[in-house]
């Protein structure tokens, strides 16, 4: 929402904040699965792990990675194929239709990203590193893209676009950073991290090795 309120204090604020509503709009609604894919692989890359099964942390990232990227893809095609169309389906301001024209192809960007980042950062959190993830969501948008935003916008007076592509470039920095982070990740050691963190908090694992262990103590 910073976007919109950027938006407002450009030389045509109403054009503007109209144009990128409706553009966020979209957005909003086409990211709703990549939410819920956050979720969902959250919860099965921290359950494999702590199960003790590492290879099948990594194929489950590498699959929802996939199918949101692809599904983010398609999402992007149609906007970008009908974008002489859909913006009437909004507004009847031929200025404000030729706004949201020029930034579907920001738009559909926007889309590919928001339908990656979200399920690596949903990786980064089932795996425990919620700490380093909110750290990187902050300084990427804080740091990063609220500076570019303004820089680009005011500055350079590129108006709606400016703002949009330093947000944009906020968000890739982001994807990037989690990507190589989870690329990077050695799963059979975070496996073992998991099993410890389950012994440590009075937990079970489904890990064989963990099990004969428990049960060696008890009939000692």
């Amino acid at each position: 929402m910073a976007l919109i309120l950027f938006a407002g204090y450009l030389k045509n604020a109403e054009v503007s904040v109209d144009g990128l509503s409706i553009c966020m709009n979209i957005l909003g609604w086409t990211i709703m699965m990549s939410f819920g894919m956050n979720t969902a692989i959250s919860v099965r890359v921290s359950n494999e792990l702590g199960a003790g099964h590492p290879r099948t942390a990594k194929f489950s990232l590498v699959v929802a990675v996939i199918t949101s990227f692809f599904i983010g893809v398609l999402l992007s095609l149609v906007l970008i194929l009908s974008r002489n169309e859909y913006p009437a389906l909004f507004s009847s301001d031929s200025d404000v239709q030729a706004l949201v024209m020029q930034l579907t192809p920001l738009l559909a960007a926007c889309i590919v990203i928001n339908n990656i980042q979200p399920v690596l950062s949903g990786v980064a959190i089932g795996a425990g590193w919620q700490a380093f993830v909110a750290y990187v969501n902050i300084g990427c948008y804080y740091l990063i893209g609220v500076p570019l935003g303004l820089l680009f916008g005011y500055k350079f007076d590129w108006g709606v676009m400016g703002i949009w592509i330093g947000m944009l470039l906020g968000t890739v920095l982001q994807t990037c950073i989690l990507f190589y982070l989870v690329y990077k990740t050695n799963w059979d050691k975070e496996a073992s991290i998991a099993e410890d963190r389950i012994r440590k908090w009075g937990g079970q694992s489904d890990n064989p090795k963990d099990t004969e262990s428990n049960g060696a103590k008890v009939s000692s």
